[in-house]
């Protein structure tokens, strides 16, 4: 099957302009390593792409993403686990000092949690992953009479705060951040407007870092 050509002429665009500006930063890349001081924990959704929300260049930015920007708590198993790989290889090896959870708007994993929706295979791996929603929806508390956006704006918001408490449950994580040597932030970014909004532990509210109400939480 021929490789899709949406992105073998967004290859050659690249190849062309980008390439052509940052070709010395990728050699440079190339010979030193990459020495990101932030780690971006995402969602997959196509809409939210870090590199594009923050402008960032080549080398900036450690980028994890999975459905719903989630991190479970730390659970040293036999068990396969990408998302506490992906942590232990930034903060042990690469020393990042700033972990950014990026949640966003109409996320769709958490509305498949929110209305309980019917399992898209047997395996039902998105209805396992989104469990690790259960303590922010118990924060949330039940829908009730809520219009069902706010509802989901709430729990969208709160799941951030959530993966936060997760990640603190890694003990050199813990560490890092009582030594004030690793900062963990959670941000919201509504992909309707494009506005960007960072939670302020003091407010406990997400204000827009570009100006504007804050949403409580």
């Amino acid at each position: 099957m021929e490789f899709p050509r949406r992105l073998v002429d967004g290859y050659h665009t690249f190849r062309n302009t980008r390439l052509r500006v940052e070709q010395e930063r990728y050699r440079e890349l190339a010979d030193t390593g990459q020495q990101p001081e932030i780690m971006v924990i995402g969602c997959c959704d196509s809409r939210v792409s870090p590199e594009v929300i923050f402008d960032a260049r080549p080398g900036e930015l450690f980028v994890v993403r999975n459905v719903a920007n989630l991190v479970p708590p730390y659970s040293p198993t036999g068990s396969v686990h990408g998302i506490s790989a992906a942590l232990e290889f930034a903060v042990q090896a690469l020393k990042v000092r700033h972990i950014v959870v990026l949640g966003h708007a109409r996320c769709g994993g958490i509305r498949a949690y929110a209305e309980q929706e019917v399992p898209l295979s047997p395996g039902d791996f998105i209805g396992k992953w989104m469990s690790l929603i259960k303590p922010a929806a118990e924060t949330v508390g039940s829908r009730g009479d809520r219009p069902i956006a706010g509802y989901l704006r709430q729990l969208e918001q709160t799941s951030t705060i959530k993966t936060l408490e997760n990640l603190m449950t890694f003990p050199w994580v813990r560490a890092l951040v009582h030594s004030r040597r690793l900062h963990l932030h959670a941000a919201y970014f509504d992909v309707a407007t494009g506005q960007l909004s960072v939670r302020d532990p003091e407010a406990g509210a997400f204000v827009s870092i570009a100006g504007g109400e804050a949403t409580r939480n």
